[in-house]
């Protein structure tokens, strides 16, 4: 068995398409190196003898909707603000602190979806694609500190003895407008947020905000109607929770994409299946599936075959099944002689 590493691809004439995963587009991958491996990429080349199969990437940059999302929140972060403390809203402070988490998660997101374009290097051998996972990470991490910020500075109000007016009018004009700015800018990310973590992190966070805001308006109008400033505080605590119990599933998915677990939605034991029950396996170990990014997903696998190497054809077929059946676009196949030197991997992981 023979040891390998992962070169960058690195050609000046083709370029990458991108497509959410799963898909199922052509994807193979059929050259072997000496030691009788082959891997899966994601491009073809023209008389190389040899295709690869296999990156996918999310449909979009979404650089446009960050650009917009980020301007328009930045906007009403002041505004708000203003408005909040002149009103003596806490729940309108609140939001705008709660906005102000937002454009910097934005930020930090649009940077993660142009980081994972660069090419890979000697040293990153994959790019910098695992920067969305941190990213959407960052943002799960960080809305919660926030939630927690707003949560407290609540309770402190809704302890105190004398509740502080609020002008409930304002409040309901200003966390309207919050509305429309926020569910637009979630509505931005709106067609990426199945395919890609990080930009269903940044949806998240437009979708709980424009939540934030319409409880806004109800407590204004509350106020407006009945005098009850201590509904302020009270609505700001709800939201909050609303906003942890919304921003869970985030946390949970990008720490486990960041410990390199075998994404959700596929079933490691349904890939090993397949896998042994290509013609001539005889059979499997080693195998590891991973995310690479919160849009690619990788393989590695060694096929023991009875009758030795297959050929590329298998290979390419293997890579395009893997792809279209799992989404699974970076497939690396070792593959091994039956009754030859013994694997030192062969216990390891034999899913």
């Amino acid at each position: 068995m023979a040891e390998h590493a992962h070169d960058p691809h690195d050609h000046a004439d083709h370029g990458h398409a991108r497509a959410p995963i799963p898909s199922t587009a052509p994807a193979g991958h059929g050259h072997s190196h000496g030691g009788g491996h082959a891997h899966g990429a994601g491009h073809s080349h023209g008389g190389g003898g040899h295709s690869h199969g296999g990156h996918s990437h999310a449909p979009a940059t979404f650089g446009r909707a960050f650009a917009i999302g980020i301007s328009l929140n930045i906007a009403f972060v002041v505004i708000e603000a203003i408005y909040g403390f002149a009103s003596e809203s806490m729940a309108l402070v609140a939001d705008a602190g709660h906005n102000l988490s937002d454009v910097l998660g934005l930020l930090v997101a649009w940077i993660a979806s142009v980081l994972v374009k660069r090419t890979p290097t000697p040293r990153f051998t994959y790019g910098l694609r695992g920067s969305s996972i941190l990213a959407a990470l960052f943002n799960a991490v960080f809305l919660l500190v926030a939630t927690g910020a707003i949560a407290w500075e609540a309770i402190v109000r809704l302890v105190a003895p004398e509740p502080q007016p609020v002008a409930g009018l304002t409040v309901m004009v200003v966390a309207g407008l919050g509305i429309l700015v926020n569910g637009a800018t979630a509505w931005l990310f709106a067609s990426g947020k199945g395919s890609d973590i990080n930009i269903r992190g940044a949806y998240l966070h437009m979708l709980a905000d424009a939540a934030v805001s319409a409880g806004v308006v109800v407590t204004g109008l509350i106020i407006v109607l009945t005098g009850a400033a201590w509904m302020d505080p009270l609505v700001s605590l709800v939201i909050a929770g609303l906003i942890v119990w919304a921003t869970w599933g985030l946390l949970r998915d990008s720490v486990v994409m960041s410990l390199s677990a075998v994404p959700p939605g596929i079933d490691p034991a349904a890939v090993g299946t397949y896998l042994r029950a290509r013609a001539g396996v005889a059979d499997l170990h080693d195998l590891h599936i991973w995310p690479m990014s919160t849009t690619d997903i990788a393989l590695t696998a060694h096929l023991v075959m009875a009758e030795g190497h297959p050929g590329n054809g298998f290979l390419i077929a293997t890579a395009e099944e893997l792809r279209s059946r799992f989404g699974i676009g970076h497939a690396t196949l070792q593959i091994e002689e039956a009754g030859g030197p013994a694997c030192a991997l062969a216990g390891d992981c034999t899913v």
